[in-house]
This record gives C-alpha cells, sequence and structure tokens, in this order.
C-alpha cells in the first residue's frame, strides 16, 4: 500500500515501499498521535512521528532528525554502522579544500545534457568573490528543457563571446588551481569538447585546459545527507537546489560546503 504522506495520519497500519524494500509501519495502541514504530521484515528500524507544525516533516525519535518526506525518513533509518565515520571523513574533506587558498569553484551552464556546450561559466574564490562571469555564444541550438532551467535561449546569446575569445582569460584562472564543482565529470567533459572544437592553432596555445586538481562535492554530500537507497545500496544523490545561475550555483556550492564543515 503506497500512501500519499498527506493520508499517512489516518492509518494505525500500513505498508511503504522505499526504494523496492517494503517497510511495515505499526501506530503504537496507546496513542492516537502520527506516531508509528517501522519494521523491515522482523528488524525494528526506528520511529517516526508526523510533524504537522512543521509543514509537514517527519520526526525521526531514534535520530533527532526532521525530514520533509516519509522516504527520506526510512532512508536516513536505513544508514550504514559506517556512517558516522564516513561523515567526519567528508567533514574532514571539505575542511581541507576550504582551507585551500588556491580552491576555485566553478560552474557551467550548458545547451542541454547530451554533448552539451557551455552557455554560462562562472567561478568564485573560497570567500564567494566572483572571479568568472560570463554568457557564452555556443554556435548551436539549446534544448528546451535546458532553456527552461537556466533561462537561456540562442537569440539571447547571440551578442556574447564565443568561447575562443573566453579561453585566455578561462585558461590563466584555472591554472595550477583546485577547482570544485558539483559534477565534476560533467563540467570537465564541457571545457574538453569546447577545446577540441577550436581550431589547431588555438588550441595549440592553450593546449590544456585543466586545473592542478578537480574535487566533485556530490558524492561526500550524498554521504554527509546519510540517506541509504536500498535499491542501490548507496547515499541517495542530494540536489543542491540550483538556481541555474552559475555565479549564484558556486556561492551556493560554498554554503553547503561549509555547512559540511
Amino acid at each position: 500500500m503506497r500512501l500519499p504522506d498527506q493520508l499517512i495520519p489516518q492509518q494505525h497500519l500500513f505498508t511503504r515501499t522505499v526504494d523496492t524494500a517494503p517497510v511495515r509501519f505499526v501506530r503504537p495502541n496507546d496513542t492516537d498521535r502520527p506516531t508509528w514504530a517501522a519494521y523491515e521484515e522482523s528488524r525494528y528500524l526506528g520511529t517516526v512521528h508526523g510533524r504537522p507544525d512543521l509543514d509537514g516533516a517527519w520526526h525521526v525519535q531514534t535520530l533527532n532528525e526532521c525530514h520533509l518526506s516519509l522516504d527520506d525518513a526510512v532512508r536516513a533509518l536505513r544508514r550504514p554502522a559506517t556512517w558516522v565515520t564516513e561523515r567526519e571523513h567528508v567533514r574532514r574533506w571539505a575542511r581541507h579544500l576550504l582551507d585551500d587558498p588556491h580552491l576555485i569553484i566553478l560552474d557551467v551552464q550548458t545547451t542541454g545534457l547530451n554533448t552539451a556546450w557551455a552557455v554560462q561559466i562562472g567561478a568564485t574564490d573560497r570567500d564567494g568573490n566572483a572571479l568568472f562571469d560570463e554568457l557564452v555564444n555556443p554556435l548551436t541550438d539549446i534544448t528546451p528543457d535546458a532553456t527552461a532551467l537556466h533561462g537561456f535561449a540562442p537569440h539571447q546569446l547571440a551578442a556574447a563571446p564565443t568561447f575562443d575569445t573566453l579561453l585566455p582569460g578561462l585558461a590563466h584562472l584555472l591554472a595550477d588551481r583546485t577547482c570544485l564543482t558539483y559534477n565534476a565529470d560533467f563540467d570537465r567533459a564541457v571545457l574538453e569538447r569546447e577545446l577540441h572544437r577550436l581550431p589547431q592553432h588555438t588550441r595549440a596555445a592553450h593546449p590544456t585546459l585543466r586545473p592542478r586538481t578537480w574535487a566533485d562535492a556530490i558524492a561526500p554530500y550524498a554521504a554527509w545527507k546519510g540517506l541509504w537507497s536500498a535499491r542501490h545500496q548507496a547515499y541517495r544523490y542530494q540536489p543542491l537546489g540550483s538556481t541555474y545561475d552559475a555565479v549564484a550555483n558556486c556561492r551556493r556550492l560554498l554554503t553547503t560546503m561549509q555547512c559540511m564543515c
């Protein structure tokens, strides 16, 4: 039985499948409050309380945490025993990066998700100061889905500089830096794709567009949140809640890193 969260307070006994694994919820006989003990097979996971006074959040009693959905409350209860140690490793990783005076936070907005080209590149330092904030004429179409996310259409970028114009400044900025992104493989692939479509003489002048080190916050942030997927046997991906402005995204990631510390 799969119930919307708003209907659950009416139920005394129900089963909810979370990430392909069923969880049984039992309300104690001595209360009519929105409180349930959660069981996975015969294993007691913990007790959760519906909190309509907190915008419908779910309080996990055994963890003293609140989550916006019952599924996330269950995922928190499913954390492996190693989570505390892993979270401490993440804290140290984040602290180490933020202590690096050469840290740069990078975000690239693109024409789409597949074989994408840059439409905006932003970068900040570890204090959130903008170091690079440029629109890019991608010289190609932008998918409607991408436009819906970041708001850029081809006609809006017709007067923007092309990537080859921005390349010298960007290459100088990234040189010998630690570059932090949210999904480094994607951003790195976009920059390399842009570089490889340039004329040979331009590529020869800037043979690499690589920082000293790439750092990706996706997996560490997922581990820090600690919402365990029974289906994938891994921590669930956590969106940052992007504003789809490159510099604003950099600052959002910086704030997240500071929280992780």
